[in-house]
Formats: C-alpha cells, sequence, structure tokens
C-alpha cells in the first residue's frame, strides 16, 4: 500500500473527504517527524512506537574491494511493534 491508496482507505473508513484525509495523514507525518528530530518518540498503544537511536562512527568494509572504511555516525528510526499489531500479524 502506498501513501495514496492509504489516504483513499482512510476518507472511506472515517467518512472523510480524500483532501481532509490526507490532511490528516500529512498532518500525523509532520508532527510525528517533528517530535523525532527533538529527540522524542512517538508511542501508539498497541500499534507500536517509534523512536531515534544514534550509531556511532565505527569501522567497516567496502564490498568492492575489501578497502577499510570509515562508516560516519548516525541517527536511525527504529520501530518497536506492539502487542495488538503482533498477535494481528501472527494470528
Amino acid at each position: 500500500m502506498n501513501k495514496n491508496d492509504l489516504i483513499n482507505r482512510i476518507a472511506v473508513v472515517a467518512e472523510l473527504s480524500q483532501t481532509q484525509a490526507s490532511d490528516a495523514l500529512n498532518a500525523f507525518l509532520d508532527i510525528t517527524t517533528q517530535s523525532l528530530q527533538s529527540g522524542g518518540s512517538v508511542s501508539l498503544v498497541g500499534f507500536g512506537a517509534f523512536k531515534v537511536s544514534h550509531r556511532s562512527q565505527r569501522e567497516g568494509r567496502n564490498p568492492q574491494n575489501g578497502l577499510p572504511i570509515t562508516i560516519k555516525p548516525l541517527n536511525v528510526v527504529s520501530f518497536k511493534v506492539g502487542s495488538k499489531l503482533k498477535k494481528a500479524c501472527n494470528p
């Protein structure tokens, strides 16, 4: 399912116009992004939680030639699945 499919489904289920559904989804995405950028997390009970983790600088290998390279430090977003979603996917 892509973003347009999701907007269409939200519009049908919530009985909204596609514009309203798009605005609601975009607001959720913007608020989630802002929260994660500021170091916070977003928890949706039963569904899951988004949080930012920091990966330190480390040494790696170039897979093409085997030479060592330095991998820069990086912030990554992780998602931990909630219990209701986990049960829904594993009946």
